[in-house]
């Protein structure tokens, strides 16, 4: 069976791909498979971001926020954003916003199956799976079968555990939205909480870790638990949802393009685009779909170069890693020193690949300098 376009994963970047797609008159007749393992009807995660003005998903964004917290034991701070929104959007509104409406074309089709392989044959892709053989000009991939290797040595994981909990009586700012409090141990590694109120009575108050190992599951629930009754002062609330995710953070260099395979081009973690000092990855996922969709128009070939910028970015990325990786500095002490001596929106940009040279140069220049030095200069090489 030949398609003009295969996406194989139907997590947020292939998603995303897809409804971008459908939105453009002149690519939206094109013949399109969707392959994925699992059907998206669980709500399974939340995406956070930070953006100017509306977005292509504006829609769905469940709540947003204009003033963020940063919390640490020697630096506490509101900060009242003017041009970014910090917003949130639910994995199952996404999931059903784009399934419901790809299922208006005809040309769309969905099968729930297992991918073996994905390969270049030629002058088309092949995706196989346990039933069948697909092919199409172009496979977008955004599953983990072309991951570069990763150990402890070239990553951290960034693992977080999140409860959705409600309360009997107003408790929360709605307003507010705590985006890292690191008065938490750091025993494990970098290690913060964040809580988002969606209303007076009801938050997504997540446990975040940058570590090597994963924890064992009653830790998680033992922090949070501690977390809501001595930092909140909460202690009579229901949990309406719960999520667990684990994101790579690492010096292991994905690749937006397989190895003599010309007609496969990868997407979201798969392609580099989580970010690795972070973990963000909703707004990368949809700058890289947008590349895609003009270059698909123009009739080229669909796989963005890497700009200079870009690689400016990747280098950082790899270098605040570097020093968290090689305990140069703990990821608490490097966050609490950019909040403390730069402002919101300057930070914003930056960690959002927005920034101009100087907003860098600003960012920068508040850090110590010999770890990240040291740390940059190796990974230049």
């Amino acid at each position: 069976m030949k398609y003009d376009y295969i996406i194989a994963g139907s997590g947020c970047a292939g998603l995303s791909l897809l409804y971008r797609i459908l939105k453009d008159p002149q690519l939206c007749k094109k013949q399109i498979l969707v392959i994925d393992k699992e059907q998206k009807n669980k709500n399974d995660r939340t995406w956070c971001f930070w953006e100017k003005g509306n977005g292509l998903f504006e829609s769905i964004v469940t709540h947003q926020w204009e003033t963020l917290e940063f919390l640490s034991n020697d630096f506490q701070h509101k900060f009242d954003m003017t041009n970014y929104r910090y917003k949130m959007i639910q994995g199952i509104d996404f999931y059903n916003y784009v399934i419901n409406f790809a299922k208006q074309f005809e040309n769309i089709t969905f099968t729930s199956e297992n991918i073996t392989g994905i390969t270049s044959v030629d002058d088309f892709a092949e995706v196989t799976t346990k039933n069948a053989t697909y092919q199409a000009a172009y496979v977008f991939n955004s599953t983990n079968l072309f991951y570069p290797k990763m150990d402890t040595a070239n990553s951290l994981l960034q693992h977080f555990e999140g409860w959705v909990i409600k309360t009997k009586t107003p408790v929360f700012d709605a307003t507010v939205g705590r985006l890292m409090d690191f008065r938490l141990s750091q025993e494990h590694g970098a290690t913060f909480m964040y809580v988002l109120p969606t209303s007076e009575t009801e938050a997504l108050v997540e446990y975040t870790l940058f570590t090597e190992k994963i924890l064992k599951k009653e830790q998680y629930k033992k922090t949070l638990e501690g977390y809501i009754k001595d930092y909140l002062s909460i202690d009579n609330y229901e949990i309406l949802h719960t999520e667990f995710g684990i994101i790579p953070m690492s010096l292991a260099k994905f690749s937006r393009s397989v190895s003599n395979g010309k007609h496969i081009i990868n997407l979201g973690t798969a392609g580099g685009f989580t970010k690795a000092s972070s973990g963000y990855t909703f707004q990368f996922v949809q700058k890289h779909t947008e590349n895609i969709i003009e270059l698909l128009k123009k009739g080229k070939h669909p796989n963005p170069k890497v700009t200079f910028r870009e690689k400016m970015y990747q280098w950082y990325d790899r270098t605040l890693l570097e020093v968290i990786l090689s305990e140069k500095l703990e990821g608490k002490e490097i966050f609490t020193t950019i909040f403390k001596n730069r402002k919101i929106e300057t930070i914003l940009a930056f960690l959002g690949n927005e920034s101009s040279i100087l907003e860098d140069i600003k960012v920068m220049s508040c850090l110590p300098i010999m770890p990240f030095l040291v740390s940059g200069l190796k990974q230049l090489k």
